[in-house]
């Protein structure tokens, strides 16, 4: 199909929504000359342990606690490229470090503390990015986070049907948070982000003032780029952000950025091949629906700011949805990332029942890891099939971590690889397709990763739905109506958000709000 073909309406109104028509047609061309249907739905052999090597359990983190062990000369030398010796409290047997052969070679053993004191050093040569391409239309469709579970939903209308008038159509960072104790939005995902950096700035200035200090870096949208843009000039004067920026000497709110295209809908498999262009959301004729092409295209988006990034020193580049409160630069995991050499490192959480979106690490057929989607790469009903057998499921987090001398020779390769998977959905705007190329099946394409197992309460406060975010803030728990488990569940997160807020972010709650801790006052 040509540009020439689509009906002039349809086209005005594509052109309108900001969708790339010429990427939106290859797409579907190749859809229809079957150039995707070697992405098959994954069919997992299994699920892989935690074995402390290929997948390390990092949620205990008593100080004093090994929690990860490698070669010595191979740890050396890592530790090396990143300026880092071990020496006075990290030397060998002074505590934190200690050192074992096991047959002809040497391991070193590395507790949390060790790790912590690694990893501070590093954060200077680590940039800090956000996928915020995505905006809350999805996040507040009525069909979806009812289909999380009905009674909860009932419990949560009146609340829902608040925020999401309010917060639809906005790009998700720019929505809260959470929710204050008082029933008041709090700080935003973003709020939140840059508030955390300019933290860790706070702390570690007298220990090494070096500049710069934990790039900021997303990938936006066309569709909400300019808003985003005008929204940061406006949190430079945010109570979470101003003051510290100050005493830190860091602009709170500068990012580099890669602008997504993007594309339209397509019409739902149950109309059959060829497929079309989606004409018809919300039931108006020729009206096209606009949607980013997955988080996926990061790799493409952002590849000269990943080239940048190492332009500046950066060595490392976290990277994040932004709707996750728990996706903070963690030093521990950052030292493990270096003294390993890997080319990257993942967030993995047990599996909870309202882990409905999202990737599940499994083992494939041919026995090598990788990360599926669940829905575009893997159905459902597979996930229950292996939990009824006994598998802890371990759920991408959607935090990632690259070493930049792997990725930027590679970024292109990676970007022409990445599997291309269309998805269905029957939301408010009707029943269509979606074609999403998904960030974290980079690991199909690595040599090698590491697997963090972490504790979902503090790493993996998700809001891909706006009532996941609700039950986080502690709404629908203490009603009897809302199944056990997802009460359950809901207590356990509004437990971690608390913890998140209050150790992470720097807030305190008074008068039934998070402020600032250097707020005296609301």
């Amino acid at each position: 199909m040509t540009e020439e073909e689509l009906d002039p309406a349809l086209r005005e109104d594509m052109i309108a929504k900001h969708i790339d028509i010429g990427l939106t047609l290859d797409i579907l061309n190749r859809y229809n000359r079957g150039d995707f249907d070697h992405f098959a739905k994954v069919v997992p052999s299994g699920v892989p342990p935690i074995d402390g090597i290929g997948v390390v359990d990092i949620r205990d983190r008593n100080p004093d606690r090994i929690l990860f062990r490698f070669s010595k000369d191979k740890a050396l030398a890592n530790l090396q490229k990143n300026g880092i010796s071990l020496s006075g409290d990290l030397a060998p047997e002074r505590g934190t470090v200690f050192e074992r052969r096991e047959g002809t070679e040497i391991f070193l053993s590395f507790t949390t503390d060790a790790l912590k004191t690694i990893g501070e050093q590093m954060l200077w040569r680590c940039a800090y990015g956000v996928l915020n391409g995505g905006s809350a239309t999805s996040y507040a469709d009525l069909k979806k986070n009812r289909a999380i579970d009905e009674a909860l939903f009932s419990a949560l209308k009146s609340s829902f049907e608040r925020f999401a008038a309010q917060y639809r159509d906005m790009p998700k960072g720019l929505t809260p948070g959470y929710i204050n104790p008082d029933g008041s939005p709090g700080a935003t995902f973003l709020e939140l982000k840059m508030r955390a950096r300019l933290l860790s700035a706070q702390k570690l200035r007298h220990q090494h003032r070096r500049e710069p200090f934990m790039p900021l870096f997303q990938m936006t949208s066309t569709a909400n780029h300019d808003q985003l843009m005008r929204a940061y000039e406006d949190l430079q004067h945010s109570p979470f952000l101003a003051s510290l920026a100050a005493e830190v000497g860091l602009r709170a709110s500068d990012w580099l950025s890669g602008i997504q295209p993007m594309i339209a809908a397509y019409t739902h498999s149950a109309e059959g091949r060829p497929k079309r262009i989606f004409d018809r959301a919300y039931s108006r004729e020729h009206c096209a629906l606009a949607l980013p092409g997955g988080h996926g295209q990061s790799f493409m988006v952002l590849a000269d700011v990943f080239r940048e990034l190492q332009r500046k020193g950066m060595r490392y580049a976290m990277l994040s949805n932004v709707d996750n409160i728990g996706a903070y630069a963690d030093p521990v995991e950052l030292a493990i990332l270096g003294i390993s050499g890997k080319p990257a490192g993942f967030d993995f959480s047990f599996k909870t029942p309202v882990d409905l979106k999202g990737g599940i690490l499994v083992y494939t057929q041919d026995g090598s890891k990788n990360v599926v989607d669940i829905g575009p790469a893997i159905e459902l009903a597979e996930i229950e099939r292996l939990e009824r057998q006994g598998a802890q499921i371990l759920f991408n987090c959607a935090t990632g971590m690259f070493d930049l001398d792997w990725l930027v020779p590679h970024l292109e390769e990676v970007a022409r690889n990445l599997p291309l998977r269309f998805s269905d959905q029957n939301k408010d705007a009707g029943s269509y397709s979606q074609a999403e190329q998904v960030t974290w099946e980079i690991v199909s394409l690595l040599p090698d990763f590491i697997a963090f197992a972490v504790d979902k309460r503090k790493r993996f406060l998700a809001a891909k739905m706006l009532a996941e975010m609700l039950l986080t803030s502690g709404f629908g728990i203490d009603d009897a109506s809302v199944p056990v488990s997802l009460r359950q569940t809901g207590t356990l997160l509004r437990k971690g958000q608390r913890w998140l807020l209050e150790h992470v972010y720097g807030l305190r709650c008074v008068g039934g709000r998070w402020l600032p801790r250097e707020v005296t006052r609301p």
